[in-house]
C-alpha cells in the first residue's frame, strides 16, 4: 500500500465523521471555553498562562482543540488531512472571533509552517494514522523552539495488538508486535472496537522504541507520562472500560525541544 492510498482513505473517514457530526468532531462547549485551560492542562503540563504563545494543533481539526487553545490566549495553527474537519475549525474562528489559521495537509508534511515557529505543540491520538512516526517527530522538531514543549497522545502497542471481545483470562494479543503493515480492522465489531477504532480507517502500530527512541532521537526530551485511566473494573464485559481494565489505550507524552537555537539547526540539517 502506498502512502497516498492511506492518507486518501483516512481523509475520507474524517471528512465523512465530520460530515455526520460524529462526537470527535465536535467544537468546545460553552462551559469548556469560559475555562480552556482547565479542561486541556488538567496535569499542569503548560506552566501557567499560554497569553501570547504560538500553538500548533497538530492533526487535530474538529473545532474543539484550536477553540481552546485560542480561548486561553495562544495564536492557533491547526493541521488536519481532512479539509470538513477543518471546516469546523474555521466556523468557530469565525463565530468567536479567535486567532486560529488552519492548513490542511499531512502531519508528515508540515512545509508550509516555518523553522522554530511554535512555543507549543498539541497533538492528540493521530499517529496511527501513519505508516512511521519518525518523520511526523522530524517535522515537529522542525517547528519547535528550543525548549519548547510537544505533548502528544498515542495508542499503546499493545491497544492495537489486543483482540475485542473478553476470553476466560483477558484479552489475547492477536496481531505481531513487529509488522510494516497495517494493523486488520477488528474481525467481530463491539462496543469496545467501535470505540477504539474509526471505522473504514487505516491505522499501523507503532513500538515503544519508535514513540519513546524516535522522540529522543529527534531532539526532545521527555519529560513526563501519563496512561489516561479508562478502566472501570465493574464494566459490562467488551466495552470499552472493561477491556481499558486489562489494556490501557493511551499514552501522553510530555518532551521538551533540546538546545539553543543553534544546536536546533544543527539538529534540523543533521
Amino acid at each position: 500500500m502506498n502512502r497516498e492510498s492511506f492518507v486518501q482513505t483516512n481523509r475520507r473517514v474524517y471528512d465523512r465523521m465530520a460530515d455526520a457530526g460524529d462526537p470527535l468532531c465536535r467544537p468546545a462547549t460553552e462551559q469548556e471555553l469560559a475555562s480552556p485551560l482547565e479542561v486541556v492542562d488538567k496535569a499542569g503540563w503548560l506552566g501557567g498562562p499560554i497569553e501570547g504563545k504560538h500553538v500548533l494543533c497538530l492533526a487535530a481539526g474538529g473545532g474543539r482543540q484550536s477553540s481552546l487553545y485560542a480561548a486561553a490566549g495562544a495564536t492557533v495553527t491547526v493541521v488536519d488531512i481532512s479539509g470538513s474537519m477543518l471546516e469546523l475549525d474555521r466556523q468557530v474562528a469565525a463565530d468567536r472571533k479567535l486567532p486560529i489559521r488552519v492548513l490542511q495537509t499531512s502531519m508528515e508534511d508540515l512545509s508550509g509552517l516555518d523553522d522554530q515557529q511554535f512555543d507549543i505543540v498539541i497533538q492528540p491520538v493521530s499517529t496511527c494514522y501513519v505508516p512511521s512516526v519518525l518523520p511526523v517527530f522530524a517535522e515537529v522538531a522542525r517547528v519547535t523552539r528550543p525548549g519548547g514543549l510537544y505533548i502528544s497522545q498515542h495508542k499503546q502497542p499493545l491497544n492495537l495488538q489486543a483482540n475485542y471481545h473478553r476470553q476466560q483470562h483477558g484479552y489475547s494479543v492477536q496481531h505481531a508486535y513487529y509488522r510494516d503493515q497495517p494493523v486488520p480492522p477488528p474481525s467481530e465489531p463491539n462496543r469496545a472496537s467501535k470505540r477504539l477504532r474509526e471505522d473504514g480507517a487505516i491505522e499501523f502500530l507503532h513500538r515503544w522504541e519508535e514513540l519513546i527512541g524516535g522522540m529522543c532521537r529527534s531532539g526532545f526530551v521527555i519529560e513526563d507520562m501519563i496512561e489516561p485511566l479508562h478502566a472501570k473494573p465493574d464494566a459490562e464485559v467488551n466495552s470499552f472500560a472493561d477491556r481499558a481494565t486489562f489494556i490501557p489505550p493511551y499514552v501522553r507524552l510530555k518532551a521538551r525541544r533540546k538546545g539553543d537555537a543553534a544546536t536546533s539547526k544543527r539538529l534540523i540539517l543533521a
